[in-house]
């Protein structure tokens, strides 16, 4: 994973959810151009969710120019790790894709996989901060997380939606489409589908060069 030195929008302000209700969770959505407004988690409802504009096109990106990131910047909770990935590229292969989208599980949230301690699927979301966590969703999708904090914590940022900036034709191949310009990789399943990821991520760290930097 690499930081743009391209001129991508900073990452939003962020404010911590403030205590949720045990009937209802919701989570709170965040847009780069200021403004924030909350709106009930879609499949599994999260701590919180931070996302960039939906207006990024391929051809309007200049070619990725960037650094990889130290793996501290990973080592922070959840809540504060999440917007500090909007706007950062995930790589693999000739794929680039500009995080555009993401949500934050924290230890004790209901749908985090690490509320009922280390397992053989959920062992990598304890490991450290910055390495990956790639798990298997309805028997179809690969989603992609990114674990928070430091080693043992059990934290995680889901990557729920991306822009693509190179690769496309490797993108449509893997995910069966053909289109003239490419457009926003809504949904993680489709992020994962983009990378070509499988299980055998888990515990990829993240913050060393090559394959997803």
């Amino acid at each position: 994973m690499t930081t743009s030195t391209s001129g991508a929008p900073k990452p939003p302000s962020f404010k911590r959810s403030s205590p949720r209700k045990k009937s209802r969770l919701r989570s709170r959505r965040v847009a780069a151009g200021g403004g924030e407004a909350e709106a009930e988690a879609a499949v599994s409802p999260a701590l919180t969710r931070a996302l960039l504009p939906a207006s990024v096109e391929l051809d309007a990106v200049p070619p990725p120019v960037g650094r990889t990131l130290p793996r501290d910047f990973f080592e922070v909770d959840a809540l504060d790790l999440a917007p500090r990935l909007l706007g950062k590229l995930l790589q693999r292969d000739e794929v680039v894709l500009r995080i555009t989208e993401v949500e934050a599980y924290r230890p004790n949230d209901s749908a985090c996989h690490g509320r009922f301690g280390i397992t053989a699927r959920t062992a990598p979301v304890f490991g450290p901060g910055g390495h990956a966590y790639v798990y298997l969703c309805y028997g179809l999708h690969m989603m992609l997380n990114v674990v928070a904090d430091i080693e043992g914590v059990g934290a995680a940022v889901l990557i729920r939606s991306c822009s693509p900036v190179s690769g496309l034709e490797t993108i449509q191949r893997r995910r069966g489409q053909q289109t003239e310009k490419p457009i926003l990789l809504t949904g993680p399943g489709k992020v994962g589908q983009a990378l070509g990821l499988s299980t055998d991520w888990s515990n990829h760290p993240l913050y060393t060069p090559g394959m997803l930097d």
